[in-house]
């Protein structure tokens, strides 16, 4: 059976060296036969605003976009989603896309006398290509890999997807061409590995 691989670009810009490591992963991943479709976050149409969050009870209706994704999202075994690390975190539409897809009855949902939710994305995989100009070492001795944490716990973790994986790439201002081909190669490897 074919594995289901759904690229997601986090970068506000395809002209990036994001897209060319989902490009790398998307290479890898055809040799196996993989099935891949690419969504691209800078071309939706849809408000990055959760506004009122759930206090309401009400949640913010869906653009079709958002609704196509969430289906792109059920449709794939497994996700691979880059952007860069800026801030100490993914860009602000990055952001937003999460908060409004992830949603009750989508994402997660709570039953009464339980703690914790039902992951309703269990099953999937995940990893996250992320680009940083703060060089690697200091990210994870430093800053502790923290963003990681949160985004395994809080985030993925939270509706289900197993495993979450992480290739890191910085720093990238200081990257020579040569270094950037050797990332390329590294994801295409991962494409086929399917991981």
């Amino acid at each position: 059976m074919k594995t289901n691989i759904l690229l997601i670009l986090g970068h506000p810009s395809e002209n990036s060296f994001c897209n060319a490591l989902l490009d790398a992963y998307k290479k890898g991943a055809s040799t196996t036969g993989a099935n891949c479709k690419t969504l691209y976050i800078s071309q939706l149409d849809f408000n990055v605003n959760l506004a009122d969050g759930y206090k309401t009870g009400e949640t913010l209706p869906l653009e079709e976009d958002l609704i196509r994704s969430q289906e792109l999202i059920s449709w794939a075994d497994h996700i691979v989603l880059a952007y860069p690390n800026w801030w100490g975190f993914m860009p602000a539409i990055t952001k937003g896309f999460i908060d409004r897809i992830f949603m009750p009855g989508f994402a997660f949902k709570h039953h009464s006398g339980k703690i914790f939710p039902e992951k309703l994305l269990k099953g999937k995989s995940l990893r996250l290509l992320i680009t940083m100009d703060t060089p690697k070492w200091w990210f994870y001795l430093i800053y502790r890999a923290s963003q990681y944490q949160i985004l395994k716990d809080i985030v993925f973790g939270y509706v289900g997807f197993d495993p979450i994986r992480f290739s890191t790439f910085g720093f990238m201002r200081k990257s020579t061409e040569n270094q950037r081909n050797k990332w390329l190669q590294k994801v295409e490897k991962l494409g086929k590995q399917l991981k």
